[in-house]
């Protein structure tokens, strides 16, 4: 995992920006994710996350969430690779993203909501979870590429909802579904603290509510039969997500 996970991520994105030098490109916008934000276990306490919190990279290797690494000096090299080579290189660190899907293979977020309201085998810890549109993903990227002053890291990421609402806000709309089994207690452990994304918002972004999101999600799986059960094929919770079901 470790060896699959972090070459690519790393070395990929130095060949892509080594390749925008050779052809004099000027500015290259990075998608990074929160994943290279969260896992900092020493960020001051009630202090929102910002684009200056960075995932403790010992700390995600000790846990073995190579992912976490991957993300984080994936951007982190591009952000020095931007200053020793006079190339403009802004980040964009998107959390969970969810909405319609252009294709048909889901992506790790889309597997998440899927697991939550097929409902999974395990009971999940009724956590915090930061959630963005695809579409103003596309919008942030569009915003920081045109924005002649945006630079270094933006963080992607408006809205949150724990695991117990997410399920009850379904519930309400799509009462069909099996949905996962949750912990009442809020999980006060959670590696997932408050984060801001001020200062995306003060370039002029402006994403959409978290319910129509969720529901365009909903009404785009179903439309694609994704929530119907297959036989031999059951749901299961992604590993990147395992924080979720630890106990």
């Amino acid at each position: 995992m470790q060896s699959e996970v972090l070459a690519p991520a790393v070395k990929g994105t130095l060949n892509v920006l080594e390749a925008c030098s050779a052809n004099n490109v000027k500015k290259v916008i990075v998608v990074s994710s929160t994943a290279a934000l969260h896992f900092n276990p020493n960020w001051p306490e009630g202090k929102p996350k910002d684009e200056s919190c960075w995932s403790d990279k010992n700390f995600c290797m000790k846990n073995e969430d190579w992912y976490m690494v991957a993300k984080t000096l994936a951007e982190e090299k591009a952000l020095e690779y931007a200053e020793k080579n006079e190339l403009t290189v802004a980040t964009v660190v998107p959390c969970m993203t969810l909405g319609p899907l252009l294709h048909p293979v889901v992506n790790i977020s889309g597997q998440f909501l899927i697991y939550v309201t097929k409902g999974g085998p395990t009971v999940m810890k009724n956590m915090m979870w930061y959630i963005v549109d695809v579409r103003d993903v596309a919008d942030a990227f569009l915003l920081v590429y045109e924005k002649v002053e945006s630079s270094g890291r933006y963080v992607c990421a408006p809205d949150q909802i724990s695991t117990k609402d997410l399920v009850n806000l379904l519930k309400k709309t799509h009462p069909n579904y099996n949905y996962i089994s949750c912990d009442n207690d809020l999980d006060s452990n959670s590696i997932v603290t408050p984060i801001t994304s001020d200062k995306l918002k003060n370039l002029g972004w402006k994403p959409k509510k978290l319910e129509e999101t969720i529901f365009d999600s909903i009404e785009c799986y179903e439309k694609a039969g994704l929530l119907q059960d297959v036989e031999g094929s059951p749901c299961r919770l992604p590993q990147l997500f395992h924080m979720a079901t630890d106990k």
